[in-house]
């Protein structure tokens, strides 16, 4: 019997599966990519698929002029939701998620770069998939913007910057703007790459890169537990068979 695959949207080189690659392929998983950074014209099909994850990128997700992919991932993504595959959002994917189910995201007053508490709601409290969650847990962040939510949505954590920090529809899509995959050298990446040193510049006295560094240090270990107790009960969960439910209305 062949193995079960996932499709993967991967938006730059630099923002990949991290920490849940490995989770993957130990369930047993064939992983796709598709990298809209290198074929902005493809749109995949997901009738062979169990699950969607789609990954971060440095794009704004209104950003449709010099990204037109986007509105292909939500499209898709829509279509994913009316099957009922699980689907995984992190960061920008998270964005585009919301975006999918008939919420909006826009700038956030601050930038949340480094390492930051997010406080779980009552359903965040109950969710299964976060159960290994503290109450308020520390993460990994990279994002400036903050999503809204349509009410039949459950909110599940949230911070003082962004009050939406995970999500859950029904009970198999996901969005995170944390970065549960992140590594130490995913996060090295991260602050070394030439696609961020702007934003690093523009936060110089705010958010510093050494001791983002030095948290991490310590930060890494508790981060990459919490990474596979949470992605595997997100694993957990996937059903091998088809299903169907109606989306919300816009």
């Amino acid at each position: 019997m062949p193995r079960p695959k996932i499709l993967v949207f991967q938006h730059v080189p630099y923002e990949p599966l991290g920490t849940l690659d490995p989770l993957l392929k130990e369930a047993g998983f064939r992983i796709r990519y598709v990298n809209f950074g290198r074929a902005p014209e493809e749109r995949p099909q997901l009738e062979r698929y169990e699950a969607l994850i789609v990954l971060g990128g440095p794009m704004n997700s209104d950003q449709i002029d010099s990204y037109p992919n986007l509105i292909t991932e939500v499209d898709i993504i829509r279509e994913a939701l009316g099957r009922d595959m699980s689907i995984l959002g992190i960061c920008l994917g998270a964005q585009l998620l919301a975006k999918a189910l008939g919420g909006s995201v826009a700038r956030n007053t601050r930038r949340e770069i480094g390492w930051y508490d997010v406080e779980l709601t009552a359903a965040g409290r109950n969710d299964p998939v976060l159960e290994a969650f503290a109450t308020r847990q520390e993460v990994f962040q990279w994002h400036e913007d903050g999503i809204s939510l349509p009410p039949d949505v459950d909110l599940l954590a949230g911070s003082e910057i962004s009050p939406v920090q995970a999500f859950r529809y029904g009970e198999h899509a996901y969005g995170f703007q944390f970065h549960l995959e992140a590594s130490l050298p995913l996060i090295e990446r991260w602050l070394t790459v030439p696609d961020h040193q702007a934003t690093l510049s523009e936060e110089a006295g705010s958010i510093d890169a050494l001791e983002i560094r030095n948290r991490a240090e310590e930060a890494i270990g508790p981060l990459q537990l919490l990474s596979r107790e949470t992605f595997g009960r997100w694993i957990d969960r996937f059903e091998m068979s088809p299903r169907k439910q109606t989306l919300p209305s816009k």
